[in-house]
């Protein structure tokens, strides 16, 4: 009925997590918390790695460039998020959603197939260490950057001109916190079949494809590393190990969210799995990654002792 006699609408009303005031204050609190763990943590690194002249390996080179795209996928809805909180109106113009949309994708396609060329990067760097400095220099790491920012523009570019082409009268109000895929199809008046097909098909190459990369990788590095000392075998563990969490987690909810029918989304289900993948996981990126690295800590140690040095003086 709405979709045969409604009119076309202008803007999406976004839901979020509660309607409830009282529950407000805590979400508030809680994700401002959070983005500001992000911020910090990616903006430390992308400052540690520029400024630190022992940093400069293809390795950190990567690691920089995750701290800029999750500054980024973070900030495309976590900000809005908040206003909104705080806010009476929880309205968006229908291009801001589109454009919010779009970006996302973006951010996030971006984060997928970066961390697939960190897996390749530790791959060289662990079982064919002799050709890492040719295989994995700076020229072929910025390469490789520019080719997922390349690819995922285009994946953006399919799903929002798909996103497009649909009708949307009558209902207007969205089941979450920012303007996701799902969500927007369930809300369409138009046939959704083409942009499932698109989400399943074309979604299984660029998602499940560096997802099952990373896993073989992984394995071929667990069964280098296994030929390690015990000291050394410990410690690249350690890392891979926090590694894998943070793969699994992200591409789990992710795969969880789009890879099932859109007449089986569930609003509440799908944005507490998006809540994984745009918040918590860039926001922890920074501090399983890089954080946890000695040759972090030691630049890190001595931005600090150079800030102390300059308030002495």
């Amino acid at each position: 009925m709405d979709c045969e006699n409604g009119t076309d609408i202008e803007e999406f009303v976004l839901l979020g997590f509660s309607s409830k005031p009282e529950h407000q204050p805590l979400f508030f609190l809680l994700f401002l918390l959070m983005y500001s763990a992000g911020l910090l943590g990616n903006t430390m690194m992308l400052l540690l790695i520029t400024l630190d002249v022992q940093l400069q390996t293809p390795m950190y080179f990567l690691l920089r460039s995750l701290s800029v795209i999750d500054l980024g996928f973070i900030s495309v809805t976590v900000p809005q998020m908040l206003v909104h909180i705080v806010s009476a109106s929880r309205t968006i113009p229908f291009y801001s959603c589109m454009a919010q949309f779009f970006f996302f994708y973006v951010f996030g396609v971006t984060d997928l197939l970066l961390v697939s060329v960190m897996a390749l990067d530790r791959y060289v760097a662990i079982c064919n260490p002799l050709h890492y400095a040719s295989v994995m220099n700076q020229k072929v790491c910025g390469q490789l950057v520019a080719g997922c920012c390349i690819i995922s523009t285009l994946h953006s570019m399919l799903h929002a001109g798909l996103l497009l082409r649909l009708t949307y009268r009558g209902k207007n109000h969205l089941p979450h916190y920012f303007c996701d895929h799902q969500p927007l199809l369930q809300l369409s008046c138009s046939d959704i079949s083409v942009n499932e097909a698109v989400i399943f098909f074309e979604g299984v190459i660029i998602i499940l494809g560096p997802f099952v990369f990373i896993i073989l990788t992984y394995i071929r590095i667990v069964a280098t590393i296994m030929k390690f000392t015990s000291l050394g075998r410990r410690k690249a563990f350690s890392t891979c190990g926090s590694h894998l969490t943070i793969v699994i987690l992200f591409y789990g909810a992710i795969i969880a969210v789009y890879f099932l029918p859109t007449s089986s989304y569930s609003s509440q289900r799908g944005s507490f799995f998006a809540l994984v993948y745009t918040v918590i996981t860039p926001m922890s990126n920074p501090y399983i990654y890089s954080l946890r690295n000695k040759e972090v800590k030691d630049a890190l140690r001595k931005l600090l002792g150079r800030r102390s040095l300059f308030s002495q003086n």
